[in-house]
């Protein structure tokens, strides 16, 4: 049935500037199809009496944001976070590889999967473009448990069949079949979408990479994820195994997986060139700031891909990344915007740091208009956040004067605590926290 929400609203423009009504009123209601859908999202006072009959819920002292969306995460990771290595060769070799083994078994992966995603909802993330492993059994289990959950999830079955141990190293031929019968069993099904998934080029031989650059033709709107340039080792060893190509993000180009609705995690050690052809090709970077500074793997040029015209968004990257929390990787983004190598000190605003993990993540994945923002038209993903979830954060929200300084004190002292509810199009509501509704209004203009 139609509802309506009264509480603060955050939202944005169509050029990613924030909207804030102190006051404020999302109506959804049914499409169709039986999806709920936002019908309105403003000033309270402004379109109260045009909802004769409609129930109002009263969440007056919380704020009603778009659900985050979540752009690089690997579920099978999810017990990897916090495995201490030298950096990103030696932490897949120690840990990564041989957990992910254990996803070979069906149910192993169904229960990992379903405790991701109560950890997703439990921190306000309400889609998600996620690693599964070279199991198809994994992929099987993500997306169960994704549909099951009415979620907006994207995944796909790892490709990696060469430079890889036994337990997750598939067979070329094989992997490109699975990949192919995961696409027609489940793309397009309900919220769900597939994503094919070379892990990352040096564990991709030719004729794979091939294979998934033919595939991503003959589907086009399915979407495509790996990795590039995150670490300097990486990328000198896919010099050697690549000498003709002109950089490593070239190798994907040549196999045909650059296009729209193609993402790759990191992009840190990219050229002018690199840049301009992610711009080009439409293909977007998920930006993984907890899992870089925790690897030890750089830092994204966000002024220099702002200066190509690149499409980016925020990513958690679990489990090279430390926390499921947007809010986490929102502070970590901050902080490694002003290390930025073309624009030193840079300072990310928070209202541009929490588009890039809602409306520009959509834009990223090429789902703008549909998540991402509150406006008419978009699926009814939200979350409910309390500003008085802590004592420190009740104290210094309480003295905003703007609405950066309010988004502000949430990013850098917020947590999962802050989350109360998460709501999903398809799946209702999801209570996040047993905690009293705070004061009448939210401090901020």
């Amino acid at each position: 049935m139609t509802k309506a929400y009264r509480a603060a609203l955050l939202r944005f423009d169509d050029d990613g500037l924030p909207l804030y009504e102190r006051d404020g009123l999302l109506v959804v209601g049914p499409d169709a199809q039986g999806r709920q859908r936002v019908l309105a999202a403003g000033d309270h006072a402004a379109l109260i009496d045009g909802c004769a009959g409609v129930p109002v819920e009263d969440l007056r002292g919380q704020i009603i944001a778009p659900g985050f969306i979540d752009l690089h995460v690997h579920y099978p990771q999810t017990d990897v976070i916090g495995a201490p290595a030298a950096g990103l060769l030696p932490w897949l070799e120690h840990y990564t590889f041989p957990h992910e083994s254990r996803f070979v078994d069906p149910a192993y992966a169904r229960g990992v999967a379903a405790f991701f995603f109560d950890e997703l909802a439990r921190h306000g993330v309400t889609t998600a473009l996620t690693f599964a492993t070279s199991h198809p059994a994994s992929v099987q289990a993500a997306f169960e448990a994704a549909q099951a959950r009415g979620l907006r999830f994207i995944t796909g079955k790892v490709l990696q069949d060469r430079h890889s141990p036994d337990g997750v190293r598939d067979q070329t031929e094989q992997s490109l079949a699975d990949t192919e019968a995961l696409i027609r069993r489940w793309h397009g099904v309900d919220r769900l979408g597939y994503a094919i998934t070379p892990r990352f080029a040096p564990t991709s031989s030719d004729a794979q990479l091939r294979g998934a650059g033919e595939l991503a033709a003959r589907y086009s709107d399915v979407w495509i994820q790996s990795h590039v340039a995150e670490n300097r080792d990486e990328v000198a060893w896919v010099r050697q195994l690549y000498p003709q190509a002109r950089s490593y993000l070239a190798v994907y180009a040549g196999f045909g997986l650059l296009r729209e609705r193609a993402v790759y995690a990191h992009c840190i050690h990219l050229d002018a060139n690199d840049r301009a052809c992610m711009r080009e090709t439409g293909s977007a970077a998920a930006v993984s700031p907890t899992s870089n500074l925790f690897l030890g793997s750089g830092f994204f040029d966000y002024a220099a891909a702002d200066a190509a015209g690149m499409r980016y968004g925020l990513a958690s990257d679990v489990g090279g990344g430390t926390s499921f929390s947007p809010f986490h990787t929102m502070l970590a983004a901050y902080c490694v915007g002003r290390e930025g190598h073309s624009k030193p000190g840079l300072s990310l605003t928070p209202g541009q740091l929490w588009w890039q993990h809602t409306a520009g993540a959509a834009r990223a994945l090429g789902l703008q208009g549909v998540v991402g923002n509150l406006s008419p038209g978009h699926e009814a993903d939200w979350v409910l956040l309390d500003p008085a979830a802590t004592p420190l954060l009740a104290r210094k929200t309480a003295q905003a004067d703007s609405l950066d300084e309010l988004l502000f004190a949430l990013i850098v002292l917020g947590d999962d605590r802050v989350v109360r509810r998460t709501v999903v199009a398809g799946a209702g509501a999801v209570a996040a926290a047993a905690q009293p509704v705070g004061s009448p209004q939210v401090g901020a203009p």
